[in-house]
């Protein structure tokens, strides 16, 4: 057994070795060929075959020099940022925001449309894809990957949209026709899950392996991470919390899309509102009625604590099935809440159950959606790319 595994030996480690230095070159980068060998440990020789190897599959370049002592100043080497790109969409039921970016991570461009004039998602997505990427002036054939964060279910093992209520449009079939459309793969993702990616990365849950994101806007909805990844359920719908049953409101035995779930009616935007004006807040969106009350201290209190009561109706159902060290509130509604309400909801879901998880606010002000888009998209690309350099 032993002599069948030898031959593919030295190839392993090269793979290795060549991902362990790319990983390096994006995160402490530019890098000489000497400083790349003394952070893997390979010898001098050994690193400067690996920089040559990358640098003749086109994904490392020469970016400058370093001064030294005796003798001719030493190469610096970067990733090649146009080696690939990727493309994110925040699809919204008024509008989609597109980003590209290059395998480094850089976002080098942006779009924003308005789909309230057209009911043709392939078209919207093509043209937010199409645009992006030529504002980024990168060849749509460089896009190695498009992420796009979508409100409703995905199914795990199609990955077709099959339930956006306020997507009507957006239908299964539509994966495939945008795959044919683009010659690029396509990936649908929920919203709120591409938020938690982005916490993860860049918020306030980075560094840790098992979280949960509370998102409170428009909708409520739970993005549940555990080992580091996300967990979709076995039909997609694991995270849809406004159908909790929950105390306070009724619940409805119908769920199609006329009916509005239980958790749903008690701390929804709407719901906010309603709770917003009996505070005194008679004008103000859901999420500007959050801010007002947090800005006016202990006036805003009683408001914050009725919104914290329901909030923690749900954040307390779920925290006792798994049991998380960490509860992010995102959203609209939980952004404007900020520490005033994630500390009061933190207060009350321990008061209520056995469980006490660390309750904060989002640590990300702009675009989740985009940016955990994004980074899904560079994830599965830098495997592709990386994991392929040993010919």
């Amino acid at each position: 057994m032993s002599a069948t595994r030898l031959p593919g030996t030295p190839r392993l480690l090269r793979a290795l070795n060549d991902r362990a230095a790319l990983e390096l070159l994006l995160e402490r980068g530019p890098l000489t060929r000497a400083r790349l060998g003394e952070l893997t440990g390979l010898s001098k020789v050994t690193a400067s075959q690996l920089v040559e190897r990358l640098e003749e599959r086109g994904l490392v370049a020469r970016v400058g020099e370093q001064a030294g002592g005796r003798g001719p100043n030493a190469q610096l080497y970067a990733v090649r940022p146009g080696s690939a790109h990727v493309v994110g969409v925040d699809v919204g039921p008024d509008r989609v925001v597109a980003a590209c970016a290059d395998i480094t991570g850089a976002v080098i461009g942006r779009v924003e449309q308005s789909t309230r004039d057209t009911d043709d998602p392939v078209g919207v997505v093509h043209n937010a894809v199409v645009q992006a990427a030529s504002s980024a002036q990168a060849q749509l054939s460089s896009v190695r990957r498009i992420v796009l964060g979508t409100p409703g279910l995905v199914d795990p093992g199609t990955g077709d949209i099959t339930f956006a209520f306020n997507l009507p449009r957006w239908h299964s079939g539509l994966l495939a026709a945008l795959r044919d459309d683009l010659h690029t793969p396509v990936v649908f993702e929920n919203d709120v899950n591409l938020a938690a990616v982005a916490e993860a990365q860049s918020g306030a849950a980075q560094g840790l392996a098992d979280f949960v994101l509370v998102w409170v806007g428009a909708g409520v909805g739970l993005a549940i991470v555990l080992g580091g990844r996300l967990h979709h359920g076995s039909s997609g719908a694991a995270g849809e919390i406004g159908y909790l049953p929950v105390p306070g409101a009724p619940i409805p035995r119908d769920v199609s899309r006329r009916a509005k779930p239980a958790f749903q009616q008690l701390i929804g935007a709407d719901s906010v509102r309603a709770v917003a004006r009996e505070h005194g807040y008679p004008d103000a969106d859901a999420a500007e009625a959050v801010r007002a009350a947090v800005a006016a201290g202990a006036d805003g209190g009683p408001m914050l604590d009725e919104l914290a009561r329901r909030l923690a109706l749900g954040v307390a159902s779920t925290c006792v099935v798994l049991d998380p060290p960490l509860v992010v509130l995102a959203g609209e509604v939980g952004q404007a809440g900020g520490a005033a309400l994630a500390d009061r909801v933190q207060q009350e879901v321990a008061a209520i159950t056995l469980v006490r998880p660390r309750v904060v606010p989002t640590g990300l002000t702009e675009e989740p959606i985009l940016h955990g888009a994004l980074r899904t998209a560079l994830d599965a690309v830098r495997d592709e790319v990386f994991g392929s350099t040993v010919g």
